[in-house]
Parts: C-alpha cells; sequence; structure tokens
C-alpha cells in the first residue's frame, strides 16, 4: 500500500521533490540553532556578576543610574514547571540584561515570563553597538486563573550579523526574566517557516 506521500510525489513530481528535500533538510535546520535553557544554574538567591553558557555571555547592560551600587543578575524560578529564568536584580532600577554572541548570530527568540502588564523589548545590536532590530510586546499576557502557571511568550529579532542583545522593558518593582534564548549562529542556516505543499 502505497503512504499519502507517494502518492502525492506520483501526482505532483515536482510537489514531490521540494516536499522530500524539506524532509531531508529538517535536521540541518534543527541542528543550526543554538538553545540556552539555564539549566545548569542553581537558585540560591544570590546576585552574580555575569552568566555564560553555549558561548552566550550574560551581563547587565551598564551599572545603576539611581545608585552608586553594582549591577547585578539573579536567577527566578518559574513556581509551576519548575525552568529557572534570568534576570536583572535591580528590582528599583531596572537595568536591560544583555546576551553576547562572540560569534554573532542571524537570529535570536527569547522566551520570557514576566510582572502581570510589564512591558517588554528585545533590541538586537550589531559590533558598532547600533540598533538592527527590534520586538516588544506592549504588556506581558496574566493568568487567566489564579491557580494557572504564568503564560510565557517569545520574542524575536534578526540581523545579518547580530553581536548582541538586550532585554529591557520593566518598571520599578517589576520583573521580566528569559527562561530560554534560541539563536542561530552567523553562517548556519536559519529555520524557515513552511507551508503545506497543496
Amino acid at each position: 500500500m502505497m503512504t499519502a506521500i507517494q502518492t502525492h510525489v506520483r501526482r505532483n513530481p515536482i510537489a514531490g521533490v521540494l516536499l522530500l528535500f524539506f524532509l531531508a533538510a529538517r535536521p540541518a535546520f534543527a541542528q543550526s540553532q543554538v538553545i540556552v535553557d539555564f539549566e545548569k544554574a542553581e537558585i540560591t538567591g544570590r546576585w552574580i556578576d555575569s552568566w555564560e553558557e553555549n558561548g552566550v555571555v550574560f551581563t547587565p547592560a551598564h551599572e545603576p543610574t539611581r545608585s552608586k551600587a553594582k549591577a547585578k543578575l539573579m536567577f527566578f524560578p518559574h513556581l509551576s514547571s519548575g525552568r529557572k529564568g534570568i534576570l536583572s536584580a535591580m528590582a528599583d532600577d531596572p537595568i536591560p540584561v544583555r546576551a553576547k554572541f562572540p560569534k554573532g548570530a542571524s537570529s535570536v527568540t527569547i522566551v520570557f515570563w514576566a510582572s502581570t502588564g510589564c512591558p517588554a523589548r528585545l533590541t538586537a545590536f550589531d559590533a558598532d553597538g547600533k540598533s538592527v532590530d527590534e520586538a516588544a510586546l506592549d504588556a506581558a499576557p496574566s493568568r487567566k486563573a489564579p491557580g494557572d502557571p504564568v503564560p510565557t511568550f517569545e520574542l524575536t529579532v534578526k540581523g545579518a550579523d547580530i553581536a548582541y542583545v538586550e532585554f529591557s522593558g520593566p518598571r520599578a518593582g517589576e520583573f521580566l526574566a528569559a527562561d530560554e534564548v534560541r539563536f542561530t549562529p552567523v553562517g548556519a542556516p536559519r529555520p524557515v517557516e513552511h507551508t503545506p505543499v497543496p
């Protein structure tokens, strides 16, 4: 008995060739993306100066503007899932968190969770510090019921050679935690969106 794919290839050879090419190339696209998930981090409540994982270096974007304290980062748990997120430890003076890609990136997606209604912004910069792309959300989604987990959301930026990204948005007393970072190194094939072959 012929499978649905075999039948489709027989009836439409060109579309079938494209479909088979996609199926063969799909593993390469998946392998081109690097994932940072912070699962090796420990939730201690202590502040840290920086964090490095899979070649990506996370630091505060700049020093505090409202005090002489040193800017720090910390890890925070997503209570319902047990996953870990990195964020600025400066609650009264929210400082953007910078993620630097030493070898560059062409696409960066970050999965976040945040205080209800907290704005979120992800900005990509080149090696000269010039902004090359930006994605933003006016307000983080809220839980539909008190017992629901804090919802997550994604922001994506793209560019020819992204040197680093910064995520920001929280006002005093709010937080924005990065749960996962997925990026495509410069020179690697970008994952592409595919639509079903008619």
